[in-house]
């Protein structure tokens, strides 16, 4: 292909389409909220391929004028947002457009009729007990699929792991840590929050034997002011502790 017989003007025009329908994409999105990237259900999956579609066809057909995609998007979105407002406030529209769970194991007893309303076999719902931690299917008294396909599972009263509450202790308060270095770079605000400073810091890391951050990839500070350190190629002295 000769270099100057590309047509340069389509090419521009193909990135300012991109660019608007990624824009575009990430403005619907924003409308839906994170719901509709996190939990997909069927109806948001039949929204997201087809808006997806929408954007791809409006980037690429430079034929078509840019009113045409932006449309079917716009609407497609606001049609997913109403749904979602709609669904929020009926039950009756929640299940006929989200759905239900369905029950494949109750009582411990596996489900046939319902594993196969969802297309599972016995391989699929044991893979995904495994995933859930569950390698023996007779520790689950019930397994639920959600609306999202995922699998939500309650193992048997002796199987349940024991907690903080059952073994009568007095739990302390979790916190969040803070990032305080990433890949080398300080993370000033984060400091901040945690109510310290970057002369603080460097004096704590001297201690620590770290005189630069050049071999810091992350560190983090919990509230009792203890910090973590993760070096850069940790994983080399791994393996020559291997070997």
């Amino acid at each position: 292909m000769n270099f100057f017989d590309i047509k340069w003007i389509e090419v521009l025009d193909t990135v300012v389409r991109a660019l608007v329908s990624l824009t575009t994409l990430f403005l619907i999105t924003k409308l839906l909220g994170k719901k509709q990237v996190s939990q997909l259900s069927l109806f948001d999956y039949v929204i997201g391929i087809s808006i997806g579609n929408f954007a791809a066809e409006m980037t690429i057909n430079i034929e078509s004028q840019y009113l045409n995609g932006l449309t079917a998007i716009i609407v497609f979105g606001l049609v997913a947002y109403l749904v979602s407002y709609l669904t929020m406030k009926s039950i009756v529209l929640r299940r006929f457009f989200i759905g239900t769970p369905t029950i494949l194991i109750q009582n411990g007893k596996l489900i046939e009729k319902n594993l196969k309303k969802v297309k599972f076999d016995i391989n699929d719902l044991l893979e995904e007990c495994r995933g859930n931690g569950y390698f023996d299917i007779s520790q689950i008294e019930y397994a639920l699929m959600e609306v999202n396909g995922k699998v939500s599972i309650l193992p048997k009263g002796e199987y349940i792991p024991v907690t903080i509450k059952d073994m009568n202790l007095k739990p302390s308060k979790q916190e969040l840590t803070a990032n305080i270095i990433i890949d080398g770079k300080i993370m000033y605000n984060n400091l901040k929050n945690m109510k310290k400073d970057e002369d603080w810091l460097e004096k704590e890391l001297k201690v620590k034997g770290y005189k630069t951050l050049d071999n810091v990839l992350l560190a983090t500070l919990d509230n009792n002011d203890k910090i973590t350190v993760y070096e850069r190629n940790y994983h080399d002295k791994i393996h020559n502790v291997l070997e």
